[in-house]
């Protein structure tokens, strides 16, 4: 089989402090957890920030600033910053930071969804910031604004004008014919690197034959243009990454998306999970790709052409 992508998301919008003293907050925790992936074996790290005082997600580019240039400095991994930030923010504030510091690569969502989050409300806990427990209710009333002229304008802001290329994020099989439209519409040039996410309410469910039917239309749509890889929610992580690997794709772990290494276990750290990934995808026989492997099959414009 060919290398592997490892890519690590390290605190993610989702999550809040209370769910887990191991999810990163400040800066210079962010920057020590994203060295230890990157040295765990992740080449791609996936990147949000948040306020250090009251573990929000955050948008600003002062919080950015508290971690990406030590990531730049200490490690040699893709910086891959969020264009989603959190369903709570404008896309204007979305954008700030990504367009100020124009990394090699960004997330991108490829559609306006519900992005309900108000079911890890059912776990009873002591919530350490007012903020947590009723951001989460809230989200029964939550939509994902990614509308087409938005995907447009970070195509064009980030990509265009600043040499970003993406991770195309695609909750549902919608995503897929939306990315084929841009496609068409020559805002975008393969090689297309597709994250398929299952998990999330309002989006896929984590079903294996979901990640069967998604990789047959996406070969359909996009012959051998492109590369998939598969993040999946919560208890989920690591089954269906498992199989993605075992497909010839690509993987995700990392806090942001789950925050356990085994059931009813808290990680202790972002790298906990790349270890126990890197370990399940080199018994299937899989390569794990470095940075620099990545950067040449992906396109991606080199590391020192980021301000940072």
């Amino acid at each position: 089989m060919s290398g592997i992508i490892i890519t690590c998301a390290l605190t993610g919008s989702i999550h809040t402090p209370s769910m887990s003293p191991h999810l990163p907050i400040t800066g210079p925790d962010i920057a020590r957890q994203g060295l230890e992936a990157a040295q765990a074996g992740a080449s791609i790290l996936h990147l949000h920030a948040r306020d250090p005082a009251t573990g929000q997600p955050s948008a600003s580019l002062d919080h950015f600033n508290g971690f990406v240039p030590a990531l730049a400095r200490d490690t040699d991994a893709v910086l891959n910053l969020s264009t989603g930030g959190s369903a709570v923010m404008s896309l204007a504030d979305r954008l700030a930071a990504p367009l100020a510091i124009a990394p090699e690569m960004a997330s991108l969502n490829m559609g306006t969804m519900n992005f309900a989050l108000y079911p890890m409300l059912g776990k009873e806990r002591d919530w350490l910031h007012d903020w947590e427990k009723p951001f989460l209710e809230n989200t029964d009333d939550l939509v994902f604004k990614n509308t087409p002229r938005d995907i447009v304008r970070i195509l064009t802001s980030l990509g265009a004008e600043r040499g970003a290329r993406f991770e195309f994020e695609c909750y549902d099989l919608s995503h897929l014919y939306m990315l084929r439209h841009f496609a068409d519409r020559g805002l975008i040039e393969p090689p297309f690197f597709i994250q398929f996410v299952f998990g999330v309410l309002g989006g896929m469910g984590p079903d294996s034959e979901n990640l069967t039917h998604m990789v047959r239309i996406a070969d359909k749509l996009f012959g051998s243009d492109y590369l998939f890889s598969v993040l999946a929610a919560g208890r989920f992580q690591m089954p269906l990454i498992t199989q993605s690997a075992a497909m010839g794709g690509h993987v995700r772990v990392g806090l942001e998306d789950s925050l356990t290494i085994a059931r009813g276990q808290l990680a202790r750290s972002n790298a906990e999970q790349v270890m126990k990934i890197r370990e399940i995808v080199e018994r299937l026989g899989r390569t794990i790709m470095t940075p620099d492997q990545v950067r040449a099959t992906l396109g991606l414009k080199g590391a020192g052409q980021i301000n940072a």
